[in-house]
């Protein structure tokens, strides 16, 4: 697939373009090359800095939690949280083994869909740059699962659809000397991904009508945080504080 990086693009500027990504089929040296790509991106362009406004706002430097890290790809999102809080125990999923050989331990290869873990197996659950890979129906149907494996809340990290997202890729590609696969998957990625109204209505159909929603600039990252529900610490004592912002 080739990309048109101007008029008549895969940009959809009023809705999601979902196309198929190469990283999903790619082999491992053209992946690990994409991987190092995408944690260069989130160390250096707001995924990382987002990830940690977030958690910040939910738990202590000191405080022990566990997290499932959802898609964890080469696992930069779960060392982040490693770094930054020492008592943190996180858990790197993703269904392609080779993806995770540099992510944290333990490490563990499944269908996001087939999860072998119980309800309530973890503080949160982390999904980050996984959600724009699926059509709407199958983000309501992973938030709803997803949701049932946190005590305390899940959070959804993405991208922001947007035409200055959807072109720094390309127009950086000499800067920054990204690899062919990111110069492809990265553009489709944003053209696929949401605006914060979206994600966060599609968070309340899979039935949680209280969230924390936020635009994260200048990086174009939207995120929400889900309380886990009744039966969570979140749901029982922060329900209150869960509405609709933006940064």
């Amino acid at each position: 697939m080739r990309l048109n990086w101007g008029r008549g693009s895969l940009y959809a500027g009023n809705g999601r373009a979902l196309h198929p990504e190469l990283l999903e089929c790619a082999g491992p040296e053209p992946a690990d090359r994409n991987l190092r790509d995408i944690a260069r991106i989130n160390r250096w362009f707001g995924g990382h800095d987002s990830l940690l406004r977030i958690m910040k706002d939910l738990v202590d430097p000191s405080e022990p939690f566990s997290l499932l890290d959802v898609g964890a790809g080469s696992g930069d999102m779960g060392r982040c949280i490693l770094r930054h809080f020492r008592n943190a125990k996180v858990v790197s999923l993703d269904h392609r083994a080779f993806h995770l050989r540099g992510a944290a331990s333990p490490r563990v290869v499944a269908d996001a869909f087939h999860l072998p873990f119980p309800k309530q197996a973890f503080d949160f659950v982390l999904c980050s740059s996984v959600l724009h890979h699926l059509p709407d129906c199958e983000v309501v149907e992973m938030i709803g699962s997803l949701r049932h494996l946190a005590r305390r809340a899940l959070l959804l990290l993405d991208l922001e659809r947007h035409s200055l997202a959807y072109r720094f890729l390309p127009m950086t590609r000499r800067i920054f000397g990204w690899s062919p696969l990111t110069l492809h998957d990265g553009p489709v990625s944003v053209a696929s991904a949401f605006r914060l109204e979206e994600l966060v209505s599609l968070a309340r159909a899979a039935g949680s009508n209280a969230v924390v929603a936020r635009k994260h600039r200048p990086w174009f990252r939207v995120s929400v945080v889900v309380p886990a529900g009744p039966a969570g610490v979140m749901g029982q004592e922060m329900a209150p504080v869960f509405q609709a912002c933006r940064e």
